[in-house]
């Protein structure tokens, strides 16, 4: 069990960046007493406060990689895209593609942003060449430090008003991109030319020259207010729903052409206060799941609206925040304003109890994924600051008490990653196994620990 601390970095601008790597400065591990050369101990969030003289260091090698990076204005929402690279990637280096939209402190200051993070290498040293790195001369060690920089290219335009959630997809040829906007909007972006720019110096400067404020291929102003909850089909190309802070749903259906949608004007309104988050079935085309501030998850069929088709009225005893629908196996899990997090089998959801809860986090889950290749493993991220990362295979058993009074530890809970200052949404890459990204007021992290 291990927990990271604090780090820093300078904001990023368009065009090529400079990552961060994950070094002694950067991060908290294990608290290490001032002066004196005192022991080291494991630091346990929430278990044991620091004592006086005490502050948190790294330790590297309960990583197998990690960088942090910013993007100036905090993207307090993003989604992976897929690349054409393969799948199951673990050699290094590594690269990536995510989507972000910023919330800044005005309207006018806002970007969309396609972030493409590469030469990603890991934490560890080529134990073969250990000895080879050992003799050589400075210089040459420069020489590798260089060559294992990682590198980070932002295409960004601007958008006016912050971006409360950002989901994408492919339609075709088309990578998309479907925003929540505060100023009350749901916006589908075409996000190929951020795409070419991130990959191509030349477009990149062409890219940065024209500077055109976001355009939008299609948007939706039926929902009256703001919202957050939003996801795309994994079963039917540029299905999306989309729910707001007035508990209405809305299903959007693809024209053809991918340019536009069709939008029932008939809300899905079972909610009596704002929805959070909504999450398509991953095998069935037609249903989806949605949770909310009136403290109920509830499961939905579109061929049946208005009303849901099964509901756990009281999910959590407060706001439930967020959910995530596993891919294989039929569980949902949710996480809430009490700090819960908790696992759904949906063959017994109709009885309103949870099969698995976990109290961990201090504060209010800000959002929950589900491992997409090992279907037992999910992560968890709450505004305590802390990431967990969690197996439910691991044989359960009662949680007792220490000699010191203090509560155990749950034996699922994985691990414990610290650092940044309110985590706001994290994300399993899917293609590279064990790799999680969050995102935070603080920036972003790339990590993968030892134990995933």
């Amino acid at each position: 069990m291990a927990a990271r601390g604090e780090g820093t970095c300078s904001p990023e601008d368009e065009g090529v960046e400079e990552m961060e790597e994950g070094g002694s400065e950067d991060g908290d591990m294990e608290e290490e007493e001032k002066g004196g050369g005192g022991e080291s101990r494991v630091y346990v969030p929430g278990l044991q406060p620091l004592e006086p003289g005490e502050e948190l260091e790294m330790e590297r090698s309960a990583y197998r990689l990690y960088h942090q990076c910013q993007t100036g204005a905090p993207c307090l929402s993003f989604d992976v895209l897929r690349d054409g690279d393969g799948e199951g990637r673990e050699t290094f280096p590594l690269s990536m593609l995510l989507c972000a939209g910023t919330q800044a402190d005005t309207a006018l200051s806002n970007r969309l942003i396609v972030m493409r993070m590469h030469n990603l290498y890991g934490t560890e040293k080529d134990n073969d060449n250990e000895e080879e790195e050992q003799s050589s001369d400075s210089e040459s060690d420069e020489d590798e430090d260089v060559e294992k920089k990682p590198q980070m290219e932002l295409a960004m335009v601007p958008h006016y008003g912050g971006i409360n959630r950002v989901k994408v997809t492919k339609l075709g040829e088309q990578s998309l991109a479907a925003v929540w906007s505060e100023k009350g909007q749901v916006e589908i972006f075409d996000l190929r030319p951020q795409l070419e720019a991130a990959h191509s110096s030349t477009a990149m400067a062409a890219f940065i020259k024209q500077n055109k404020e976001a355009t939008p291929l299609f948007s939706f102003s039926g929902h009256m207010t703001e919202g957050f909850a939003i996801d795309w089909s994994p079963k039917v190309p540029g299905r999306l729903a989309s729910g707001d802070c007035k508990k209405n749903i809305h299903v959007w259906e693809p024209r053809e052409g991918g340019a536009s949608w069709q939008i029932d004007q008939r809300p899905f309104s079972s909610h009596t206060k704002s929805v959070e988050d909504l999450q398509w079935s991953p095998t069935e085309a037609t249903v989806f799941a949605s949770c909310s501030v009136d403290q109920s998850v509830r499961i939905w069929d579109i061929r049946a609206p208005p009303n849901s088709m099964l509901s756990a009225n009281e999910a959590h005893s407060a706001d439930v925040n967020v959910i995530s629908w596993n891919r294989t196996e039929p569980f949902l899990l949710s996480g809430g304003d009490d700090g819960l997090l908790k696992v759904w089998d949906l063959r017994q959801f109709q009885s309103g109890r949870a099969v698995a809860t976990f109290k961990q986090h201090s504060a209010p889950i800000t959002s929950v994924e589900w491992n997409p290749v090992d279907s037992s493993v999910f992560a968890a991220a709450g505004a305590d600051d802390v990431v967990s990362q969690w197996d439910l295979s691991v044989e359960s058993c009662d949680v007792g008490e220490r000699a010191d009074g203090l509560k155990e530890l749950p034996p699922q809970l994985l691990f414990l990653h610290q650092g940044q200052k309110e985590v706001k949404e994290l994300h399993w890459h899917p293609q590279l196994p064990g790799i999680l990204i969050s995102t935070a007021l603080s920036g972003f992290n790339v990590f993968r620990t030892i134990s995933v």
